[in-house]
């Protein structure tokens, strides 16, 4: 059965990604659209007066709103227990995130929350979140374990993961962060922590039992070396689990080479990141990720993207959804500080969050883009452009998010 949208009034046309530098400034936009669904993927798409004859089984009117390709946010820590918001008036205050790690709160607040919550708990607590971030329009989101540090409880985590992947419209990609901090329990023991974490069977049941696609460290003051970094990512490749890696967030701690000598999908963070590494990621396929949602939330000096982007660079940004550092749940939200923080436009905060977000989750090849073949994952938006979606702040214009074809969000009283 085929499916037209239709009275499309803007279609904003991002190719697949990576997409690089200026190009990301200047997706084609066609007025007057349409766009004809079959199987679950986009088979034609075009001015509305040269509409291939159906017969149509379900037509959309977009109600001569703008329709993009769904959001994708390629790093979140979304699957979480417990909260702290005293943390947050903490910060106000004027304690530092790295004085809260070492006096024994931030990310130990939420592994203690966590290894005391049942999975089924993890994925009541965590499913809200998730529907909120569909109904912003992210179709795809990216969900990190990290908060267990135990081979038990990460495995809690990635099962909660997973159930939730199974239980809503949305896709929801794995990745085993089991390199986040030290756990009390290890404390000057790092060495023997990453040694637990790369243990054999813990990582033969993560990468034979898919029970996640991507594993992270973070490389940080406080968290890992670049040598434990390595020996952590080097063990989960052995299993099938593709590297990502935080890094230059604190310090300068030099991750983003390891990210490029391994070959790893994203390099996320890079507040700190310089011109080497900046040159390095340009002859590499590492995707730099930029969180401002961070720095927003944690008042800190944010990433240089526009720097990056004028470098040729296929700069990605996504929420860093967490309860610590960003908890902040709308990848639209991030567009808007992308462009009044960073000095990114509207259509290259979109390309971030589309189609170099895909890349940076090795799925360029089926999402992100408004291209033949590609997943229909599409938003239509009640406004004339991207640029008013980005300039009015915290309101939500989406009026239908379609994923895989099928509508799975339509609010009512729009297009």
């Amino acid at each position: 059965m085929k499916t037209l949208v239709y009275n499309i009034g803007e279609l904003v046309v991002v190719g697949p990604g990576p997409v690089r530098g200026e190009a990301m400034r200047s997706p084609p936009i066609i007025e007057g659209a349409a766009v004809v669904i079959e199987a679950g993927r986009i088979a034609w798409f075009g001015p509305a007066d040269r509409t291939p004859d159906g017969p149509f089984g379900r037509r959309i009117d977009a109600g001569g709103g703008t329709v993009v390709p769904g959001l994708v946010d390629c790093h979140t820590h979304v699957v979480f227990a417990g909260w702290r918001e005293g943390e947050f008036v903490r910060r106000i205050e004027g304690a530092g995130y790295i004085d809260i790690l070492e006096a024994g709160g931030g990310i130990k607040d939420s592994v203690r929350a966590l290894r005391a919550a049942s999975v089924e708990e993890l994925v009541r607590q965590s499913r809200p979140r998730l529907e909120r971030m569909l109904a912003w329009g992210s179709t795809t989101v990216e969900a990190k374990s990290g908060y267990g540090l135990t081979a038990d409880d990460e495995i809690k985590t990635l099962d909660a993961i997973r159930r939730l992947d199974s239980a809503l419209p949305m896709e929801i990609v794995p990745t085993f962060l089991g390199a986040h901090t030290i756990p009390a329990e290890y404390d000057g023991r790092s060495d023997a922590f990453i040694e637990a974490m790369t243990d054999g069977a813990l990582l033969r049941r993560i990468g034979e039992g898919k029970l996640a696609e991507f594993a992270d460290v973070f490389c940080e003051r406080g968290a890992f070396s670049v040598e434990q970094s390595r020996r952590f990512l080097t063990a989960c490749q052995k299993h099938g689990l593709t590297p990502k890696i935080h890094t230059e967030q604190i310090t300068r701690s030099g991750g983003t080479h390891l990210a490029v000598d391994l070959g790893a999908a994203s390099a996320d963070h890079l507040e700190l990141v310089d011109e080497e590494m900046i040159a390095a990621l340009k002859e590499s396929r590492t995707i730099p990720v930029v969180l401002p949602g961070c720095s927003f939330f944690l008042g800190s000096t944010p990433a240089p993207a526009r720097r990056m982007i004028d470098a040729g660079l296929p700069v990605a940004l996504a929420t860093d959804c967490n309860p610590g550092s960003c908890m902040i749940e709308s990848l639209p939200l991030i567009m808007s500080i992308g462009a009044t923080m960073l000095g990114m436009t509207p259509l290259e905060c979109l390309v971030a969050c589309t189609a170099n977000a895909a890349a940076a989750l090795r799925r360029s090849e089926r999402m992100g883009a408004i291209a033949r073949g590609f997943q229909a994952d599409l938003l239509i938006l009640d406004i004339p452009n991207v640029n008013r979606w980005v300039y009015q702040v915290g309101v939500n214009p989406v009026a239908k998010v379609i994923k895989a074809g099928r509508v799975v969000v339509d609010h009512p009283g729009t297009a």
